[in-house]
């Protein structure tokens, strides 16, 4: 039976109901919290085991709608942010429990989903949703990933080149630090290299400018404590996009050619999820392939490929991620599915090699 698309309405309840209700615990704590936290934690995973779907991509005269949606989650990260530092490190009437919770929802619902939306924002033509996803990022404290994800790791992902490409065997622990700085500088580099001739700001000051004006906010909202908690939801944030990227690409590589230049990226670069629930969630991030393939394809149009042509993981990527914070275990569960790709790669493809 050929899969169905699911419509924009699906994203953009399963990407924006979490950001409801974790305003309104904020507010008033109680089931409102609950209810948030178990959203992202619980009821995304348990959709995609008990309802098997795989949908088919939306149509083009979504688009237009598409990019409303994504400013929706844009602005919404925004404010969610601020809110959440009131609730938690203010006078809000929450129970230390209560907190927690707003802290764990907040931080998933950002790095889940806002995150998306961010990165689809800042692969868009109209410069006004770049600066909307590029401020995003700078107000999560991780402003390069505008310039190195778009400059540094979609020309040379799945290489030794690339910061935020994660090696065989390489754990989570020594990945991230290496991704983070790496990024930074290279990013750096990148952008400096680009604008030799031209005049305005370096993006990089713009960045760290929006960082500090949003510390200097969690610093009027509630002094050190809202400092400290802005900081800790951002990397909290942080870390599932250091995930994002540790999982989608762990262990592939592409191949270098006979004259030293890597093969063109391709399907079989990226892992992927056919999990739909947390795919509408997170704006269909986890068609990773074609997004590597397509860069500029809007996320509704984006493809799953088949299992023969690009590598699939058996989990939704949350819960991929989740099992990355565990080293052994992360090794154990995904080496026998890397090593099913490498001896199933589409016969035109060449074997993975060290690049």
């Amino acid at each position: 039976m050929q899969a169905r698309p699911l419509p924009l309405a699906a994203f953009a309840t399963a990407a924006l109901g979490p950001v409801a209700l974790i305003g309104l615990g904020a507010g008033f704590g109680g089931l409102w919290l609950w209810s948030a936290f178990l959203y992202m934690a619980v009821l995304t995973l348990l959709l995609d085991q008990l309802i098997p779907l795989t949908p088919g991509r939306t149509e083009d005269a979504e688009f237009p709608a598409a990019n409303a949606l994504l400013v929706a989650a844009g602005l919404g990260a925004l404010v969610l942010l601020p809110l959440a530092t009131w609730a938690i490190a203010g006078p809000s009437a929450l129970t230390s429990l209560e907190r927690v919770l707003l802290f764990l929802a907040t931080g998933f619902w950002l790095g889940q989903v806002a995150h998306p939306a961010a990165h689809e924002l800042i692969h868009r033509p109209n410069r006004w949703l770049f600066r909307l996803g590029a401020a995003v990022y700078a107000w999560l404290l991780f402003g390069q990933h505008a310039s190195a994800h778009r400059l540094v790791h979609h020309a040379r992902v799945a290489s030794r080149d690339d910061p935020n490409t994660a090696r065989p065997g390489e754990s989570f622990y020594r990945f991230a630090p290496r991704a983070w700085i790496g990024s930074f500088r290279e990013g750096l580099l990148a952008e400096t290299a680009r604008r030799k001739g031209h005049s305005g700001p370096h993006p990089y000051a713009l960045y760290l400018g929006i960082s500090a004006l949003a510390l200097t906010l969690a610093a009027l909202i509630a002094g050190l404590p809202g400092l400290l908690t802005w900081t800790a939801l951002a990397l909290h944030a942080q870390s599932q996009i250091l995930l994002s990227d540790y999982v989608q690409h762990y262990g592939l590589t592409r191949a270098r050619r006979a004259d030293g230049k890597l093969e063109p990226v391709g399907p079989a670069h990226s892992w992927n999820t056919a999990h739909w629930f947390t795919s509408a969630m997170m704006l269909n991030a986890p068609r990773h392939s074609d997004h590597h393939v397509h860069p500029a394809r809007a996320f509704p149009a984006l493809d799953l490929p088949p299992a023969t042509e690009a590598p699939r993981l058996p989990w939704p990527l949350p819960l991929a991620c989740a099992l990355a914070l565990a080293p052994r275990t992360w090794r154990r569960a995904i080496g026998p599915h890397l090593a099913q790709w490498r001896n199933t790669r589409p016969a035109d493809a060449p074997p993975d090699t060290p690049a």
